[in-house]
């Protein structure tokens, strides 16, 4: 049974950095694809970012572009979310998500991911 379980959420003032992690159980995961997603109050959930475990390949929303990078550790089957120049409207429950047909990596859409993680809370104050 694969499972996702995130760490490393928290409050950080505009322009500070934190870096999100998704330890990953459970199956083999080399043609999987991976993503990060959020969901502010009141809003659907959103595409962050994504990756192809095998190879690495990644892709990013618009508004993280350049700010935000995914990432993974093979031997540790952990991938991780590094934010840095944080932005209030970055506040969020952030979710990773896995996909073993790695549709999600190409559609970026939540209705691909297969497994999900539990959430973890980013706020970022002004």
């Amino acid at each position: 049974q694969v499972q996702l379980v995130e760490s490393g959420g928290g409050l950080v003032q505009a322009g500070g950095s934190l870096r999100l992690s998704c330890a990953v159980s459970g199956g083999t995961f080399s043609s999987y694809a991976m993503g990060w997603f959020r969901q502010a109050p009141g809003k659907e959930r959103e595409f962050v970012a994504g990756l192809r475990w095998s190879g690495g390949n990644t892709n990013y929303a618009v508004s993280v572009k350049g700010r935000f990078t995914i990432s993974r550790e093979n031997g540790k089957n952990t991938f991780y979310l590094q934010m840095n120049s944080l932005k209030p409207e970055d506040t969020a429950v952030y979710y990773c998500a896995a996909d073993p047909t790695s549709s999600l990596y190409y559609t970026a859409a939540p209705a691909h991911a297969t497994y999900w993680g539990q959430g973890t809370q980013v706020t970022v104050s002004s």
